[in-house]
Formats: C-alpha cells, structure tokens, sequence
C-alpha cells in the first residue's frame, strides 16, 4: 500500500514500528519481510519500489532519495507525528575506486549516499523519534582503519567510515533523549551490490544477525560498531 496517510490498526497488536531506507531489494527487503513476519509494523521506504516489496504488501513510500532534503521533508511530512521505534539505515551505494582509476565525482556520490544522507535525514526526523528509540546504520567493516589490510575501494571506505564517525558522534549526542544508535556491519552477503557473490551469507542469515544486534540495543550498548554475528568491530 500506498504512504499516503499512515493509518495503524489500534486493536491490533503491534511490536514496534520500523522505517527502512533502500528497502526495495537485498538486505533492506529482507529486514521488510522478517519484520512483518514477527508482527512488527513497517514503513518501507526507497527511491522506486520493486515486485517483491509490494507483495509484502507494507506501507512503501516509494520516491525517497536519502540525499534530496526535499525528498526527505516530503516524508517527514506524511509522517506528520508518528514516533518510530526503530529507524534502519541500510541505503547505500558501492562504487568501484581504485588508485587507478579514481572519480572525484563517484568519490563524492559515494559520500552523499551512505554518510552524509544518513546523518540529515536523522536529523530531520528526531522529532519522529522518541525516548526509547533505536536507530541502526548500516555500515561496513571496510570502513574501520584497522581492518584494511587489502587497500582499494576509496570511495566505499572512506563513506563508510565517515558513516562510523556520524553514527559515533549521534550515539552521544542523542543519549541525553534516550535514543541508542548501533553501527552494523551485515557481513559479505550476497546481493546485487556484491554481484551475487557465492563466497557471502544469505541477507537472511545475514537480518537474522542484525535484528538481534538491534533488539538488544540499548543506550548502555550504543555507540557501539558490531558485526551481525555479534563481534565487535575495530574502528
């Protein structure tokens, strides 16, 4: 359906209600379709739906462009003063950037997509959030410093670990509201963006991990960088 006006259901039971950017394909559908499989509520956003999103048949607001503030206050504003328990940012983007062929402009997209969109938009929509909130970056371990042993990949790296620092930095500044904030790295997993590598886990296995890094969230634990399977990550 549609997010024209959000409309819940108050006699049915409810877990929580979760947004999700990127949740058209990979990872972010399956966070969709695990979700609503345990009863949670979902608000599925993404720049264009797909077949397999819709047949979930959740609440899709589709036109969603994390990185056109527009775009964002347009959500913000179908919203209007719905709280969300649980806000994921898994919308992303990968571009190969080697030392041989660097782009200042794939570099810079790199950086708009999966560091500086994710920091506005939850600025945008803190007052959609509550005491008691969760949010959830999704990052990657090629962000940390000290687990770059194989260079490469500059414009992936470096917005990721431009994303670990945002999410560090809303993880203190956000606990004085009550709201915790995790990095979460998902593993190798085999979706589009990794050309369907047979050497990753499924998302899956993959959300499997990640919902019970989020479910046991809380503000004694934010801040913190987590592989799905539970490790803790260097920075």
């Amino acid at each position: 359906m549609r997010l024209a006006l959000l409309i819940f259901d108050i006699g049915k039971s409810i877990l929580a209600i979760y947004l999700i950017t990127g949740s058209n394909r990979g990872i972010g559908l399956e966070f969709c379709r695990q979700l609503k499989e345990r009863g949670d509520e979902v608000i599925a956003t993404c720049r264009s739906s797909s077949k397999e999103l819709e047949d979930l048949d959740l609440q899709v607001a589709s036109g969603i462009d994390i990185t056109s503030m527009n775009s964002i206050l347009n959500l913000k504003n179908k919203l209007n003063s719905l709280k969300v328990d649980v806000m994921i940012h898994n919308a992303g983007i990968a571009e190969n950037n080697q030392l041989t062929n660097l782009s200042a402009a794939s570099l810079k997209r790199q950086f708009e997509v999966n560091a500086l969109g994710p920091l506005l938009f939850v600025q945008s929509m803190l007052e959609n959030l509550r005491h008691g909130s969760k949010v959830g970056l999704i990052t990657s371990r090629m962000g940390s410093i000290e687990d770059n042993t194989s260079g490469g990949s500059y414009g992936y790296r470096m917005s990721k670990a431009a994303l670990c620092m945002a999410g560090k930095s809303l993880s203190i500044d956000l606990k004085p509201s009550g709201i915790s904030v995790a990095l979460l790295h998902p593993g190798l997993v085999s979706t589009r963006m990794t050309g369907f590598t047979q050497n990753g886990i499924s998302t899956e296995q993959s959300v499997i991990g990640l919902l019970q890094r989020i479910d046991s969230l809380s503000l004694k634990t934010s801040g913190n960088f987590w592989h799905a399977n539970g490790e803790i990550l260097p920075w």
